[in-house]
């Protein structure tokens, strides 16, 4: 026997309400379309949902049973309503969101948190990879946003691409290191320093390489090399040797720290760290509302850096 849900509902709240017209009200509907509801009901159970000649109305057994499934019911239709909106608004679901190592442990993290502590209840699923990995989940749909950096050229095709801050990087140390001391710093005093290199595969190795080149100089000694931000900044923490790192993830580091940025200038890559998404897939709300967000910060984190760097400099 198949019952209408909707029938049901209006009996929980009819029982909970202690009669058609509360019950009515309640609904927002009129009495006379609840009772004819109840009239349907009656006939296709074909037994009394409610005690003849009673005032109040008071159900029967069965009708008492009837509207506690019904309440279930009603409140399994409220929760999913709930849910629909949170997922309009873009305050529930699961983002895939994928981007270079050191950007996403040093940079994008703390944002991450920041947008959890604002937005509640969407999950940020994190994975790492360099462009060619990153394109490839973007295109297959296992993966909702990329975080990367890229030269304008770079973007590959069906893909958009949004610019975030301009590459820049420095030669960093650990505080209080013997050329912090020094006044007036140049390349000759760091010919002869230990690196501590990225992993070879990736962008910032070949950073550092040209970093060393511009001191005329085409092989450099490595006392560290490691797969993650965290175990270098912490040699680079504990040991006089140097590294070539993006200014941004120094920055938050030092906050953290004790990091300090050599006032030398050095090449900078020839890129931007960005957003990069899939330009036939839609943008869901809650993508929408984090991909404003990291904007937002990141334009902020950008005006922070700047004023950071003049300071860099003036030292130097």
């Amino acid at each position: 026997m198949k019952i209408d849900s909707e029938h049901l509902e209006i009996l929980a709240v009819i029982v909970e309400k202690g009669g058609l017209t509360g019950g009515a009200a309640a609904l927002g509907k009129s009495q006379p379309s609840v009772s004819r509801s109840m009239a349907l009901l009656e006939s296709r159970v074909g037994l009394p949902l409610f005690e003849p000649g009673r005032r109040p109305l008071r159900p029967t057994e069965l009708g008492q049973n009837l509207a506690r499934l019904g309440g279930r019911i009603r409140a399994a239709n409220q929760e999913a309503g709930q849910l629909i909106r949170r997922y309009q608004q873009g305050q529930a679901g699961r983002l895939r969101v994928g981007g270079s190592p050191f950007f996403m442990d040093g940079v994008v993290s703390t944002i991450v948190a920041d947008f959890q502590n604002r937005s509640g209840g969407l999950e940020i699923e994190q994975s790492y990879g360099y462009a060619e990995a990153l394109t490839a989940s973007l295109r297959n749909g296992s993966l909702d946003l990329a975080i990367l950096p890229l030269h304008p050229t770079q973007v590959p095709e069906g893909m958009d691409f949004v610019p975030l801050l301009a590459g820049r990087n420095v030669i960093a140390c650990r505080a209080g290191h013997p050329l912090t001391r020094r006044k007036g710093i140049t390349f000759s005093d760091i010919d002869s320093q230990t690196w501590i290199a990225p992993p070879s595969d990736s962008p910032l190795f070949r950073d550092l390489q040209r970093a060393v080149k511009s001191i005329g100089r085409e092989e450099f000694r490595i006392g560290f090399s490691a797969g993650t931000l965290a175990s270098i900044l912490s040699v680079l923490a504990g040991s006089d040797s140097l590294t070539v790192l993006p200014y941004s993830v120094v920055f938050l580091a030092r906050q953290r720290m004790q990091i300090d940025v050599l006032p030398l200038r050095i090449e900078h890559p020839d890129r931007q760290l960005g957003l990069m998404t899939a330009a036939d897939r839609a943008m869901q709300p809650g993508l929408r509302q984090f991909v404003s967000f990291l904007v937002s910060e990141f334009h902020r984190l950008q005006n922070r850096i700047d004023h950071d760097l003049q300071v860099v400099r003036q030292r130097g």
